[in-house]
């Protein structure tokens, strides 16, 4: 079981960014960059002390690294401190993950879209890498349709099978509006990485299915020990917003469904 991002209690987050126009102050950069290292330290020594074995990096570790304006060479600058990182977290025996945002679009028929999706996509192969995790996930959603389902997951398909650094790290997850699990599971097969399910997104767009339905169709897809998500929608909030707790339902009925069998549960919440 594990948590993405950031731990209130300590308090620490691996997700400090910055404003596109203070990337030339490089001191101040590197400060951010610094902070979100050292706090992924104290994120990983209070997660191996308390029995937490997975943990989702924030994607704005390395703050605007994919863009063409990164001011230094930050796998040179910060590589040794990720390294060591990296050593630590294997040694407390924590598996790491990232999770680009909603905007990383490989299946987009805009080029320039693409093109920085990639861009994206390959900064975080980069930091898994230097990080040295072998059973490291970089979650990504299939993004939109783009008004031609079978087009858009086609080109998805087409521009990742490219690129196989990436392929190596991806897992495909379930969203709430547009793709279900069942075209999830068909596209990761395609490429031979991982499905994820998400018990909320599922629960708003299940395609027919049920959760263990979801959960049996997506397990076969992983080499590793299976990723899965639990959330709970904000009852404030539009559908899909998720809740700062976990509905203990939600959270029963996923063991449920898993029925004894292993899994790595992201509680997103």
């Amino acid at each position: 079981v594990g948590y993405p991002c950031q731990h209130l209690g300590l308090p620490a987050t691996t997700n400090r960014g910055i404003k596109l126009v203070s990337l030339d102050n490089i001191e101040k950069v590197r400060a951010k960059i610094e902070q979100n290292l050292d706090d992924l330290e104290r994120i990983l020594r209070w997660n191996a002390a308390h029995g937490v074995g997975l943990f989702r990096i924030g994607q704005h570790l390395i703050p605007f690294a994919s863009h063409p304006d990164f001011p230094y060479d930050w796998q040179h600058q910060h590589g040794s401190r990720l390294h060591e990182l990296g050593f630590l977290a294997r040694q407390l025996d924590q598996r790491l993950s990232l999770h680009p945002g909603q905007f990383i679009n490989p299946g987009s028929p805009d080029d320039d879209v693409v093109a920085r999706s990639l861009a994206e996509l390959n900064y975080t192969v980069q930091l898994l890498d230097l990080l040295q995790c072998e059973d490291g996930v970089l979650v990504l959603h299939l993004g939109g349709a783009y008004g031609d389902r079978p087009a858009t997951m086609c080109r998805f398909v087409e521009v990742l099978r490219e690129h196989q650094a990436i392929c190596r790290y991806l897992a495909l997850e379930v969203d709430e509006r547009v793709w279900t699990v069942a075209e999830v599971v068909e596209a990761a097969t395609a490429l031979g990485v991982g499905a994820i399910v998400d018990t909320l997104h599922h629960r708003l767009n299940p395609g027919g299915l049920s959760l263990r339905e979801a959960v049996d169709l997506a397990r076969p897809t992983w080499k590793h020990r299976p990723k899965m998500h639990v959330s709970s929608q904000d009852p404030d909030k539009q559908a899909g917003a998720h809740a700062f707790f976990i509905d203990p339902a939600d959270w029963r009925m996923l063991i449920s469904v898993l029925d004894g069998r292993p899994a790595d549960i992201m509680v997103e919440a």
